[in-house]
């Protein structure tokens, strides 16, 4: 199994669960920082099936037809250059090979409730600065077109939504999310110093309100076959 801009190996781990000892999951990701974190983690759980390589995925560099499954979630939407991911991947894969996408359809349908002013002012700038690095948080509405050109016959799209209330453990991953990210679009002049103030504080009473909720970004899962 290849996975696909695996990060720090949250999922690798998963994958290499379900290969078992007796497969191989391939981890590719640009940051070393990453992977070194991966091989410790795997190290430490005595996974000795997972490889790591640096690479970029638009430049994937696999041996041809040589992997079963490839998976990728969280990637295409951060590349200036998702094309190239899925005609690199679509190459890597054997024929009747599957490829696994999960990733953002509609980032923009985020949503906080109790409703937040300071919230719905923040967004808009996020959206702008995924924008500005060459990203696209609706990359999964173009994903099946883009990958019938390159071999792989889609088999299933499914929509992926969850709610998360303030006392999910769901509920972390906005906390830690907002609070490491919109600083930086402070530094960089997209958020004011007062809306970020204004939200947090609102984040804050909404994270102590049991009926509080967060809507999370509308991702979509396809699962494509090449034939």
């Amino acid at each position: 199994m290849l996975d696909v801009g695996a990060g720090p190996g949250f999922a690798t781990l998963d994958l290499a669960q379900l290969v078992t000892p007796t497969g191989r999951v391939i981890a590719l990701d640009e940051s070393d920082r990453f992977l070194r974190h991966l091989k410790e983690r795997a190290r430490v759980l005595g996974v000795s099936h997972v490889e790591t390589r640096a690479q970029d995925v638009q430049a994937l560099d696999v041996t041809p037809s040589s992997v079963d499954v490839a998976y990728a979630r969280w990637v295409l939407c951060f590349t200036p250059r998702p094309e190239d991911v899925v005609a690199r991947v679509a190459a890597a894969l054997k024929p009747d090979g599957v490829f696994a996408v999960q990733d953002y359809v509609n980032w923009g349908a985020l949503s906080l409730s109790p409703k937040s002013d300071a919230f719905l002012r923040v967004m808009p700038a996020v959206g702008k600065s995924w924008r500005d690095r060459g990203g696209d948080w609706q990359v999964g509405g173009r994903l099946p077109a883009m990958m019938q050109p390159h071999g792989l016959r889609v088999e299933s799209i499914t929509p992926l939504q969850r709610v998360a209330r303030s006392t999910d453990p769901l509920w972390q991953w906005p906390t830690t999310f907002f609070a490491n990210f919109v600083p930086r679009l402070v530094e960089q002049g997209l958020v004011s110093a007062n809306d970020w103030r204004e939200m947090a504080a609102d984040w804050e009473v909404r994270s102590r309100d049991p009926n509080a909720f967060f809507w999370t970004p509308s991702m979509i899962e396809v699962i494509a076959r090449r034939v």
